[in-house]
């Protein structure tokens, strides 16, 4: 039998493979160092994994298409943009991961972020598998005329590449209920057919889910009441800190208050706020989701409770909670040093990969309790899902009815990762256990199928 040595000296090379094959993609290098260092020991017993270059076909995109979107501006200006499908791998079911529109995608943030998609999807045990696709378009500031060109010249390219049986997308950063409707009108005035199931976000009275556009930020709080449970704690009077200010951000804070904590501030580029009364929902809604605003308009409207801070960091705020829902790579080892000092009990991840490696090692060492991003934040993929259930079914589900289903997701994600890693002899370890439970998953489905 290969000993835990000699597969991690193998799994180690294949990185540095990984590296050289893919140049100037740090993030898609990160989230394979992420997960190929927590698999030796699952890969050392059990070698049938190691055999038919199973680990070397799952770090392989299935298939990568990039293409042009030339569009016009207003004023009648053409613009052209990059756009982005990276199928990862579908041997548990249909592509499924969102599309992202802002201007730090490239086609290593593409691939980074469908890599983390297929675990992700694999833990729901919904049968989907992982992609992820988007566009270096910023929709921020454009009318909604130039988002809805932008949209429909998107689709000419990618409406070949998908269909509820192949490739489902959905909606990321800057992706929302508006750009879900102009991408599914061009899909259908292309194709000729009302294919629901093609995308997921969809409008209510269109085909789309009661509580998709809040599955994230809900799942993500969830996932973090499981890990507290565990420890003999609860949500109840705890305060938290909440980075961004966008759809995980906002449904985060609305969970957290349902479940009797505090969330004190939220973000975006430009800077934080902290409200020491909490945040105001019903106005951080209104400037971001309607006025489509920036932060600091929170600050001056709320009053003498809270304070607008430009630039700095948010996780300079104490708190007994913190919940990344921003970006990748938000949190880093100085800023986990920090919410140590503070006190902080547990940190869950609502974005895509939030904290660095390093701050993700300190952050364990201290003992505190990290809900890594492909297990806290998979509550909104999961809602996709159950969006695709639906349509297939040509039926609607009650809000509650899909909020029960979420709860029961999530809280069986977690038992999964906690007894994965206690298996594993990594008790309490979240990433080990959530990495190797989904590499299971996935592993077993690629060999019943073959060398494909």
């Amino acid at each position: 039998m290969t000993t835990r040595r000699e597969t991690q000296t193998r799994l180690d090379q294949l990185l540095t493979e990984i590296e050289h094959r893919n140049p100037a993609q740090p993030e898609f290098h990160q989230a394979a160092h992420e997960v190929l260092e927590t698999l030796a020991p699952v890969v050392a017993a059990r070698p049938e994994y190691a055999e038919p270059g199973l680990i070397e076909r799952l770090v392989e995109p299935e298939r990568q298409v990039m293409f042009r979107v030339p569009w016009q501006d207003d004023q009648g200006r053409v613009h052209v943009n990059r756009g982005f499908r990276v199928e990862f791998n579908s041997a548990l079911g249909p592509y499924k991961g969102g599309l992202r529109f802002h201007p730090s995608v490239n086609l290593g943030v593409i691939k980074f972020l469908g890599f983390e998609q297929v675990f992700k999807n694999a833990l729901t045990g919904l049968g989907i598998g992982g992609g992820k696709g988007g566009s270096d378009f910023d929709p921020h500031g454009r009318s909604d005329a130039e988002v809805m060109r932008f949209c429909q010249s998107f689709m000419t390219e990618l409406y070949r590449h998908i269909g509820e049986h192949t490739d489902v997308p959905a909606g990321d950063i800057g992706v929302g209920g508006r750009e879900i409707g102009y991408l599914f009108g061009q899909y259908r005035r292309i194709t000729n057919r009302w294919e629901a199931g093609v995308l997921t976000g969809k409008g209510h009275g269109w085909g789309g889910s009661l509580i998709r556009p809040e599955a994230t930020g809900y799942g993500n709080v969830l996932f973090a009441a499981a890990m507290l449970r565990e420890r003999g704690e609860d949500l109840e009077g705890q305060t938290a800190v909440v980075s961004g200010s966008g759809n995980v951000a906002i449904y985060t804070i609305e969970k957290l208050a349902a479940l009797g904590a505090n969330a004190v501030t939220c973000s975006d580029s430009s800077g934080y706020v902290v409200d020491e009364k909490g945040i105001d929902l019903g106005l951080l809604k209104q400037i971001k989701e309607v006025e489509r605003g920036r932060v600091d308009a929170y600050a001056e409207r709320r009053g003498a409770s809270a304070r607008f801070v430009p630039g700095g960091r948010v996780w300079d705020v104490p708190a007994d909670i913190a919940l990344p829902s921003a970006t990748q790579n938000e949190l880093d080892e100085n800023d986990a040093a920090t919410l140590v000092r503070n006190g902080v009990k547990a940190v869950s991840e609502g974005a895509n990969m939030p904290a660095t490696p390093e701050a993700v090692h300190l952050l364990q060492k201290a003992g505190v309790a990290f809900g890594p991003g492909k297990a806290a934040n998979a509550g909104g993929v999961a809602v996709s899902a159950l969006e695709m259930a639906q349509n297939h079914a040509r039926t609607s589900w009650t809000a509650a009815r899909v909020e029960e289903e979420l709860t029961r997701i999530m809280n069986d994600i977690h038992t999964t990762c906690h007894e994965t890693a206690e298996r594993y002899d990594a008790p309490g370890d979240y990433v080990t256990g959530a990495n190797i439970a989904g590499f299971e998953r996935v592993a077993d489905a690629m060999l019943a199928q073959g060398v494909i």
